[in-house]
C-alpha cells in the first residue's frame, strides 16, 4: 500500500527537518514522521529548489530564508522567551510561526535558562559515551580471558583427580 502525503504535510516535514536540533539527523526525523529517508531528502531538495509547492511561492521563500532554531544566539533566545512569557499558547504559536520556530523550542529554551544550561551544547555527552563503550569493551575482554583461564584450571583439576584415581597419588607410593 502506497501512502499519499498532503502538500501541507510535506511542507511541515521539510520545515521540521530544516529546523532540527543539533545532533538530530534527518533519518531520525523521517522515522518519527513515518516517511522514507530518501523521500524526505527529495522533499528537502525540492523545497530548496522552490519546486515543492508551486502555488505558495511566498511561503517557500520564507521557509528557505528563515533561521534554524540552533542558529539563534542566547540573546535572541532570551528575548523570545521573554516575549512569549505573557502570551497564551495560541499567541505564542502565532509568534513562533512568524519567527520560523516551534512552541517546543521556546519551552526548551526557557527550561535551559532556568536550569542554567542555555549556553551549553549537547555534544559533551558523546565523548562520555565513547569512553564508556571502550571501557565496557575492555572489561568484556578481560572477563572473557578470566573465564577461559578459570575453565582451563577447572579442567586441569578434574584431569588431575582422574589421574590420581587411576594411578594412585604420589603420597600413597611413598608410604608403602
Amino acid at each position: 500500500m502506497v501512502s499519499k502525503f498532503t502538500q501541507s504535510f510535506k511542507e511541515q516535514a521539510v520545515e521540521k527537518a530544516l529546523q532540527r536540533k543539533e545532533g538530530v539527523c534527518i533519518k531520525e526525523i523521517a522515522d518519527t514522521l513515518g516517511v522514507g529517508f530518501s523521500t524526505l531528502q527529495k522533499w528537502i531538495r525540492l523545497s530548496k529548489d522552490q519546486k515543492l509547492s508551486p502555488d505558495s511561492s511566498n511561503d517557500r521563500q520564507a521557509m528557505t530564508n528563515e533561521k534554524r532554531p540552533q542558529d539563534w544566539n542566547a540573546q535572541e533566545r532570551l528575548e523570545m522567551v521573554i516575549a512569549c512569557d505573557s502570551l497564551d499558547d495560541e499567541a505564542i504559536s502565532t509568534l513562533c510561526r512568524k519567527k520560523g520556530i516551534y512552541l517546543h523550542h521556546v519551552k526548551q529554551w526557557k527550561n535551559d535558562f532556568i536550569n542554567g544550561s542555555a549556553g551549553e551544547s549537547n555534544t559533551p555527552k558523546q565523548p562520555d559515551n565513547k569512553s564508556l563503550k571502550s571501557e565496557i569493551k575492555s572489561l568484556k575482554k578481560q572477563l572473557n580471558r578470566k573465564d577461559k583461564a578459570l575453565a582451563e584450571t577447572a579442567a586441569l583439576l578434574v584431569l588431575q583427580k582422574k589421574v590420581n584415581d587411576i594411578w594412585g597419588s604420589d603420597d600413597e607410593d611413598g608410604s608403602q
